[in-house]
C-alpha cells in the first residue's frame, strides 16, 4: 500500500514538472540556430525567434562579405549570438586557442558591427578548457537554454522537427 502511494506521489511530481516545463517553454524566448546566408531559412522563423545563432563562416564563407545580408538580419533585431566560427562538429569539443576563436569575432564584428558578447558552441558541445575561455568574454548559452526555451533550426536539422518544437 505504501508503494502504491509513494508511487502515486512520484507520477504526480513528474506530471507537475512536465506541465511546467511546458509553461515556461510557452513563455520563454526562442532561438534559431544555423543562421548563414548559405543555409535556406524561412523568414517568418527568422521573425519569430528572439535570438538568431549566427555561424560566422559556413563552407569556409564569411558572413563578413555579405552586407546586405548582414543589414537584412541586423534590421530584424534580434538578439545575435556568435554560434561556433565554422560549425563543425563537436567544433569546440576540441581546445581552440584564442586565435581561432578570433577569427569568428572578426567576421561576425565585420557583419553586424558589433562585437558578440553571447556564444553557443555547435552541438552544444566544449570542453572545459573552451568553456573557463569563452566564459571571460561571453554569456554561454549551452543545454540547459534548450530545454527550457524552443530552439529551432534553418535547415531543420536539430534532434527535433521544427514543427514539434513549436507545439511543446
Amino acid at each position: 500500500m505504501k508503494q502504491k502511494k509513494a508511487l502515486k506521489i512520484i507520477s504526480l511530481i513528474l506530471i507537475s514538472l512536465l506541465i511546467l516545463l511546458f509553461i515556461i517553454r510557452l513563455f520563454s524566448y526562442s532561438y534559431l540556430d544555423d543562421v548563414h546566408m548559405d543555409i535556406p531559412c524561412e523568414e517568418s522563423l527568422l521573425n519569430k525567434a528572439d535570438y538568431l545563432a549566427v555561424i560566422p563562416f559556413y563552407n569556409n564563407n564569411s558572413i563578413g562579405n555579405e552586407a546586405e545580408w548582414c543589414n537584412h538580419i541586423n534590421q530584424l533585431n534580434k538578439t545575435l549570438i556568435m554560434h561556433g566560427v565554422y560549425h563543425t562538429f563537436e567544433e569546440f569539443n576540441k581546445d581552440r586557442s584564442q586565435g581561432y576563436l578570433e577569427i569568428g569575432e572578426i567576421a561576425f564584428s565585420h557583419c553586424f558591427g558589433f562585437n558578440a558578447t553571447e556564444f553557443k558552441p555547435p552541438q552544444l558541445k566544449i570542453s572545459d578548457k573552451n568553456l573557463r575561455t569563452l566564459k571571460e568574454d561571453y554569456k554561454i548559452h549551452n543545454g540547459f537554454n534548450q530545454l527550457i526555451h524552443k530552439s529551432y533550426h534553418c535547415n531543420d536539422s536539430g534532434r527535433f522537427p521544427n514543427w514539434l518544437i513549436s507545439i511543446i
